[in-house]
């Protein structure tokens, strides 16, 4: 059984069983294909590879890769030798005894208020896509939407009548989030003029051909959009996701409201907001103590 079968039998494990979406197949894919471009050079098949060879490919990953990389691959390697272990082609897996590189803690960056009214203002016209974009901008910083999400939505999801929208996350986990009134005026505005783009599907948000809205045009958008506004920082819809979470918490949502609005399966990953939050605070409180 050659390994390029069993690397393909591993990626419809993901999708169908584990639920994985097709980007983050494709990234386990890329990982897996450097793993065994590295084994190849040194003569050595996946199945034959032991705990120090993957540590060797530590080291070789290192002097290219920031630890957050590392740390991917080492985990997708551990994931394919226990699916290996599943399937019965191998006995142990060599990968779980690597020790994972910590990642480094980034704060995630946010807009403040005002630029966010900036932003979200900047697509006034009354045009459809007009309309549309500032839907897709008030919805973003409403909801803490992935892009990947807003590019997914259908009409059957939302709710204006309720201001509530349902969305298949991570995982094809679904969730139920809240849409503040801003956003659903700017959706009801956009669907008004929605038939101007001549829809060719059920997507709600459509380009000008009436087609599905990629996640990398809404990136495009938003960047185009911060630009015009002045804003001084590389502004995508995750900052906005950011901001979202940033804004909830300072002003004073539990962070497990959070959690769950952001799809989040594990509340570490949302406690990232509380550092931000934290240091939003020392600023203020250097600006504005007078023995600060």
């Amino acid at each position: 059984m050659s390994i390029e079968y069993l690397i393909d039998s591993f990626a419809n494990y993901l999708r169908s069983e584990r639920n994985y979406s097709e980007h983050t197949v494709r990234s386990y894919m890329n990982d897996l294909r450097d793993y065994t471009s590295f084994l190849g050079s040194e003569g050595i098949s996946i199945p034959d590879a032991d705990t120090k060879k993957i540590n060797e490919f530590l080291s070789f990953l290192y002097k290219k890769n920031s630890r957050s990389t590392v740390s991917r691959k080492i985990t997708t390697i551990r994931s394919f030798y226990s699916y290996l272990i599943r399937e019965g082609n191998v006995k142990s897996n060599p990968a779980k005894l690597v020790t994972i590189p910590k990642k480094e803690k980034v704060l995630p960056s946010f807009l403040s208020v005002d630029e966010v009214f900036c932003l979200v203002s900047s697509s006034e016209d009354n045009t459809a896509l007009a309309k549309r974009n500032r839907a897709i901008l008030e919805l973003l910083y409403s909801s803490g939407l992935r892009v990947s999400e807003v590019s997914a939505i259908k009409l059957t999801q939302i709710d204006l009548a309720d201001s509530v929208l349902k969305v298949l996350g991570k995982g094809k986990k679904e969730r139920i989030v809240p849409v503040g009134s801003k956003a659903i005026a700017a959706l009801k505005d956009y669907l008004s003029y929605r038939e101007e783009l001549k829809p060719k599907s059920d997507f709600l948000f459509l380009n000008n051909r009436g087609k599905k809205l990629s996640s990398r045009s809404i990136g495009r958008i938003v960047k185009k959009l911060a630009l015009l506004c002045g804003i001084p920082k590389d502004v995508s819809p995750h900052v906005l996701r950011h901001t979202f979470a940033t804004h909830m918490l300072g002003s004073g949502a539990d962070l497990r409201v959070i959690q769950e609005m952001l799809g989040h399966s594990n509340l570490s990953t949302t406690q990232k907001y509380t550092h931000t939050s934290i240091e939003q605070i020392m600023r203020i409180y250097d600006k504005t103590h007078p023995h600060a």
